[in-house]
């Protein structure tokens, strides 16, 4: 307890580390609850209005609600926290609107400077019961429940979907990678590194033959080569990042375990008969957590980098699953254009996020170090 209030004490120093730890937290934050916070909340944020496509930031339209043919089951309030509510209407862009008879009439919005007129009756947008009062109880209804004005804070993309609902959902994958990632790696890195650096010799040399020859073959073509062993998809690519990052967490800790393993009270454990499975969990793994800390912070990073790079490539996440690196691959001849934003806005969300934990590792490495 007293090291933990030793390091908060020394991280509350460094302005830049809060200030990383703080956008971490926050981006983990909108990632649970991304659903709740995205304006479009249907499952994946895939609600696409193709007559929007590619609107700048701070768009305003007004849409008319009409309700699909086949309506979905709502699900209950946990699956909707997860995973999103299903969208049972079809959004209609409109300039404006008037009723005559039993319709109503509008002013469909195509692009700019282009529409058309479009008519639906009343009866297929009111519910039963509003369907049974008189004419102008259904028009106020309409006009209440079924037009409503959307603001898009971030613009959409090419097609017609909110950016701002992408970017927020697609903040779990980046999460999830580096999370996915990090266990992975600290797991299988602290067995094989932990179990090199005690033992030696023959041990040593076979685990470190491995970690040589995993440690040659680029990062981007050993996760291709388990891509395609395993197969594309959500979790497999999680997995595979996992299992090609543990090769520096191996090596770091197979480095402090053989210091630490001549030390007097590791002589003395040994002394007293302990096992060597409880000498490594429990007396030489805790006095290294500083240095595993640090390294499950840049192993974060790269799993986010490494996982957007591969969503641009093709191989990762699988639209319409949003992704940060996904979104760049759809977008990024808009940079190009007058209308760089779809591209932009992930890219700077990848950044901030990288950065953060690099900024935060550093902050780590600082406060561990006893040598200071």
């Amino acid at each position: 307890m007293v090291l933990e209030g030793n390091v908060l004490k020394k991280l509350r120093k460094r302005p830049l580390a809060i200030l990383a730890a703080g956008f971490i937290l926050f981006t983990a934050l909108i990632s649970i609850l991304a659903y709740v916070l995205a304006p479009d909340n249907s499952p994946l944020s895939n609600n696409m209005i193709i007559e929007l496509s590619a609107k700048p930031p701070g768009f305003v339209t007004k849409l008319l609600l009409v309700p699909k043919a086949q309506q979905q089951p709502a699900g209950s309030r946990l699956t909707n926290w997860f995973s999103g509510r299903p969208n049972n209407y079809i959004d209609v862009p409109v300039l404006g609107y008037h009723f005559t008879g039993s319709a109503i009439v509008v002013q469909h919005y195509i692009d700019e400077g282009l529409t058309d007129t479009l008519s639906f009756p009343l009866a297929q947008l009111v519910p039963t019961a509003i369907a049974q009062q008189p004419r102008a109880a259904q028009e106020a209804w309409v006009g209440q429940n079924s037009i409503i004005r959307r603001r898009f804070y971030l613009g959409t993309d090419r097609y017609g979907r909110d950016i701002l609902s992408r970017l927020l959902t697609g903040s779990r994958v980046s999460l999830s990678v580096g999370f996915v990632a990090v266990l992975l790696a600290l797991t299988i890195g602290i067995v094989l590194g932990s179990v090199a650096g005690y033992y030696g010799g023959l041990v040593d040399s076979v685990v470190m033959w491995v970690i040589n020859i995993l440690w040659s073959i680029p990062t981007l073509l050993l996760v291709f080569a388990i891509t395609l062993s395993i197969g594309k998809g959500f979790m497999e690519i999680f997995i595979a990042i996992g299992l090609t990052m543990w090769v520096g967490a191996a090596r770091l800790i197979r480095g402090q375990v053989m210091v630490l393993r001549e030390m007097e009270y590791v002589t003395a454990a040994r002394a007293m008969g302990l096992s060597d499975i409880r000498i490594i969990f429990r007396h030489i793994l805790p006095n290294i957590a500083g240095p595993v800390l640090v390294t499950a912070a840049s192993i974060f990073a790269a799993a986010i980098l490494t996982e957007a790079g591969l969503s641009f490539l093709g191989i990762g996440v699988q639209p319409p699953q949003p992704s940060w690196g996904l979104m760049i691959k759809e977008h990024y001849n808009f940079l190009l254009t007058n209308k760089p934003f779809p591209a932009l806005i992930p890219g700077v969300a990848i950044m901030l996020l990288v950065y953060s934990f690099n900024i935060l590792g550093n902050a780590l490495r600082d406060v561990l170090d006893v040598k200071q």
